[in-house]
């Protein structure tokens, strides 16, 4: 008798070297009871170091692993085919030097990119202009305007990347961490159509030539 099982696998894992990976690990599953937990614990994959950073599991590899153990199962995949699994690797502590050095290099290039910015729209010239028509006055430096100008734009990048250090303003993501997000999910799209096991698939990768081995 067949026994009816949804899966949709999860997106975003992340593992360790040496990790093994269970199908309650990359999947969840709706069916009853008496047979999701039995399924929850069939052994999908070993992550070892020559694994890098991602390992990419393709559902019909799952599935195989999972009928040879229960072949009775009917299963219904919800959702992505691929779940790309991201590996940890102990990062080395950066020496203080290096630290230095490189909140150097990013403030000199953010400072240029604001200065350059000003002049190629002539952000002095405005200010004058304002100064002049607000107090009638003219003035090479309208501290005036400057001073809380600079205060602002400061406040507004704050506000614009929702950090102060390491806390959230709020719970709004901000335009970084969204950039950041898709960037993620263009590699997992990226390592999900070239990096996934072909193993368990009957028909040639789109990447096959008669001349190569698989």
């Amino acid at each position: 008798m067949h026994q009816q099982i949804y899966m949709q696998l999860y997106t975003g894992i992340t593992v360790e070297p040496g990790q093994n990976l269970y199908l309650k690990d990359v999947a969840r599953l709706e069916g009853e009871a008496e047979t999701v937990h039995p399924l929850m614990s069939v052994h999908l994959y070993s992550i070892s170091r020559t694994d890098k950073t991602h390992v990419v599991l393709d559902i019909l590899t799952i599935l195989q692993k999972i009928h040879k153990q229960f072949p009775e199962v009917d299963i219904t995949v919800v959702g992505p085919e691929q779940t790309v699994i991201e590996v940890t690797i102990e990062k080395k502590l950066i020496s203080p030097l290096m630290l230095v050095l490189v909140w150097f290099l990013l403030f000199t290039g953010a400072a240029l990119a604001i200065m350059n910015f000003h002049e190629d729209v002539s952000m002095l010239a405005v200010h004058q202009k304002l100064y002049t028509l607000v107090t009638g006055k003219q003035s090479e430096q309208p501290l005036l305007l400057q001073i809380p100008y600079s205060i602002g734009l400061g406040l507004g990048m704050i506000l614009f990347f929702n950090h102060v250090f390491k806390k959230r303003i709020n719970e709004e993501p901000s335009p970084l961490e969204i950039e950041m997000f898709h960037y993620k999910k263009d590699i997992e799209e990226y390592l999900a159509d070239t990096e996934s096991d072909r193993s368990s698939k009957p028909w040639q990768s789109k990447l096959y030539s008669p001349s190569s081995s698989d």
